[in-house]
């Protein structure tokens, strides 16, 4: 005869593989660090600092309305 498996804790451990997996799976698509996400934040906002200042203002050969 087989050994004796109790069924409810061979699904749970085959979930639990399961959610794990998931989670590696998420950690790689969707996890950033906090330093990653400041890194990022600060390069955007140097971008739209820079965009500001090569901005031209409009001047009078651009009013001919």
């Amino acid at each position: 005869m087989g050994e004796v498996v109790n069924l409810n804790k061979v699904r749970k451990a085959r979930r639990r593989a399961e959610a794990r997996t998931d989670a590696a799976a998420n950690r790689v698509r969707f996890g950033r660090t906090a330093a990653d996400k400041a890194v990022e934040k600060a390069r955007a906002e140097q971008l739209g600092r820079g965009l500001d200042q090569a901005r031209r203002d409009a001047g009078p050969e651009d009013d001919k309305d």
